[in-house]
């Protein structure tokens, strides 16, 4: 062995060693801080871009919604003047029932074009009320009938996608003593 060699012992830390330790930790420190402000940055981009991609889907859904609600009266008055007409006056007037033939045809492509963008109607004539769908306008006592059942359909309701534009306006049967009990209209809303 060369006397260099025998006489390489380990030389105590100086000042300039311990300095280069602590620039080298400071540093590491330092690019695991950027590694970690990264990694949440690219994160928050992720979910920035996926937010933005629901509103889209959203917005292209919902869209027609404050359209739609605004002709949802016209739908009702061209129901109404259909269900205005008895069925007798309709066969003895001609000019009558051509008119009538219109409106229904106006009907029909209104109610087309509405299910093309995704509305469509709610009539439900019987089950049972769903506060989620249904809006109770009246209650009345009917023979067979068990509390909650809709006895009658007064204004149709409508839904968009898959949320409600406009509750289906609906009357529901009290109760009747004789049929076992149902869950009461209270408990369902």
């Amino acid at each position: 062995m060369t006397e260099a060699a025998e006489n390489h012992t380990p030389q105590p830390e100086t000042p300039a060693n311990d300095a280069g330790a602590q620039t080298i930790a400071a540093l590491q420190a330092e690019l695991a801080d950027a590694k970690d402000k990264m990694l949440r940055a690219l994160a928050d981009a992720e979910n920035t871009r996926k937010r933005a991609e629901r509103m889209q889907l959203d917005t292209s859904k919902y869209a027609v919604t404050g359209f739609a609600r605004d002709l949802l009266d016209v739908a009702d008055n061209l129901r109404r003047a259909l269900d205005a007409v008895p069925a007798e006056q309709r066969t003895s007037n001609e000019a009558l029932n051509n008119l009538l033939q219109g409106v229904e045809a106006t009907e029909r492509v209104m109610l087309a074009a509405f299910e093309k963008h995704g509305v469509r109607k709610i009539s439900p004539h019987a089950g049972v009320f769903d506060p989620n769908v249904h809006e109770v306008m009246f209650e009345a006592e009917v023979a067979g009938k068990r509390a909650g059942e809709i006895i009658q359909l007064v204004e149709s309701g409508y839904m968009i996608a898959d949320r409600l534009l406009r509750p289906a306006r609906v009357g529901v049967a009290k109760g009747d003593s004789s049929m076992p009990s149902a869950r009461s209209l209270d408990e369902s809303v």
